[in-house]
C-alpha cells in the first residue's frame, strides 16, 4: 500500500479512490496535496479532526458530535484517519448518494458497532447534535423536537420500534427514506447566512 507518510499518493490508492468516488484524478491529487500540508503525518488524530469540526461550528460545542463522526469516518478502527478514509468519508458525505450517506448515518448512530442501533444510541448522537444547534436555533425549534430526548423519540418512532428493540441497517434506511422529517432529524445543518 505504501508508505501512509511519503509525499505522493501511490498508483494503487489513487486507482481505488477514482473507482470509490466521483472524484477525478486531478481532484484527488489536490485533495491530497492539501492534506499532506495540513497533516504531514499522513494521519488526522481525533483531537486533530476535533479542531477541525471546532472551525466549522465555532458557536457550537462540536466535540462530541466529531468524536462520533471520527469513529464511523475510521473503518481501520486504528484511531486515525488516513487518507483514503478521509476522501471516501467527503465522498460519501457531500457527494455520494442518499443510500451511501444513510449507510454512512447508521455507522455514526451505531455507537457501539454491534451492527445494530438502539434508542439509547439513537439519543447519544441527537445528544451530540444538539451541542452542534445555537440556543436561539433551538428556541425555533418544534415542541416535540426541541431538547435531544424529544428528538431522539421524535425520530425512534418514525421505526415503530418499542424502545427496548433494535434496528438494522436496512431498516434504518427504508424508514428514513420512507419519511422526510426522519432525514431532516438524523442531522444538523447550519443556517446558511
Amino acid at each position: 500500500m505504501g508508505n501512509s507518510t511519503s509525499s505522493a499518493l501511490s498508483k494503487e490508492i489513487l486507482e481505488d479512490l477514482k473507482l470509490s468516488t466521483i472524484f477525478t484524478e486531478h481532484e484527488i491529487s489536490q485533495w491530497y496535496e492539501n492534506f499532506q500540508k495540513q497533516c504531514p503525518t499522513g494521519r488526522i488524530t481525533p483531537e486533530e479532526f476535533e479542531q477541525i469540526y471546532t472551525r466549522f461550528f465555532p458557536e457550537s460545542d462540536a466535540k462530541s458530535y466529531a468524536r462520533h463522526v471520527f469513529r464511523s469516518f475510521d473503518t481501520n478502527d486504528d484511531g486515525t484517519l488516513d487518507f483514503k478514509e478521509y476522501i471516501i468519508a467527503l465522498h460519501m458525505t457531500s457527494t455520494g448518494k442518499t443510500t451511501r450517506k444513510l449507510e454512512w448515518a447508521f455507522s455514526l448512530f451505531d455507537v457501539d458497532k454491534n451492527g445494530y442501533i438502539n434508542k439509547t444510541e439513537v439519543t447519544e448522537i441527537c445528544q451530540a447534535i444538539f451541542k452542534l444547534i445555537p440556543k436561539e436555533e433551538q428556541s425555533k425549534l418544534p415542541e416535540d423536537e426541541n431538547t435531544p430526548e424529544k428528538r431522539a423519540n421524535k425520530l425512534w418512532s418514525y421505526f415503530e420500534k418499542k424502545d427496548n428493540e433494535r434496528l438494522a441497517e436496512g431498516e434504518f434506511i427504508q424508514g428514513v427514506i420512507e419519511n422526510d422529517n426522519a432525514m431532516r432529524l438524523i442531522h444538523y445543518e447550519p443556517v446558511k447566512q
